[in-house]
């Protein structure tokens, strides 16, 4: 019989806040969950799995800075052009592309200098979007890359389970590399700035 613990237990074995874990509950990336009247239980395997989670091979990447898109897990949007914002595999490709694809306060150019945009939730890396060498700024100074492509997502965090999307071979060894990995960041918006000689370890 598998050992179950509540999010407060799980949260502390990852020694992590338990609002982060929610966001991986919230977001349906974690295999196994049940419910306990209001309580959710999580396995204690998955747990010992996101624990062993690698860290992010930043040092394969030939680039000095790495912007990160840190999400939330998604939500109903308020823009007009897309229907959800943040990050949910059960979106699909499309839907989970248009979710990621916002308007953000960050620096284009380095963004594009790099080729790639990793996507967090809650320090794992879910997603990763590449296309990013074209870029528009709209009159708050936010910038969004219309070209962007997803190069692949995570359905199960824990496995980890991948979906590959791109056509590019590139774009899918990215993505192969970096897909459930922990990829922690610090920033007071959405993009965030590391460099891989901080996230080693």
């Amino acid at each position: 019989m598998a050992v179950l613990l509540t999010t407060g237990q799980a949260a502390a074995e990852l020694d992590c806040a338990i609002t982060t874990l929610r966001r991986l509950i919230r977001a349906d990336v974690l295999p196994g969950l049940s419910h306990r009247g209001v309580r959710v239980m999580i396995p204690l395997d998955v747990v010992q799995a996101l624990r062993q989670r690698p860290h992010a091979p930043l040092h394969h990447l030939d680039t000095r800075e790495i912007a990160v898109l840190r999400v939330d897990a998604a939500r109903p949007a308020d823009e007009d052009d897309h229907a959800w914002t943040g990050y949910a595999p059960h979106l699909g490709a499309d839907r989970l592309l248009a979710s990621l694809r916002g308007w953000w306060r960050c620096d284009p150019t380095s963004i594009a200098t790099a080729g790639l945009l990793p996507v967090t939730l809650s320090g794992y890396i879910v997603a990763v979007l590449t296309g990013l060498d074209t870029w528009q700024r709209n009159d708050q100074g936010r910038h969004a890359f219309p070209d962007a492509r997803l190069a692949g997502y995570i359905t199960d965090l824990a496995t980890p389970t991948m979906e590959l999307t791109s056509t590019r071979q590139d774009d899918r060894a990215l993505a192969a590399l970096l897909l459930g990995t922990r990829l922690p960041s610090h920033s007071g918006g959405p993009i965030a700035y590391v460099t891989p000689d901080t996230t080693a370890g």
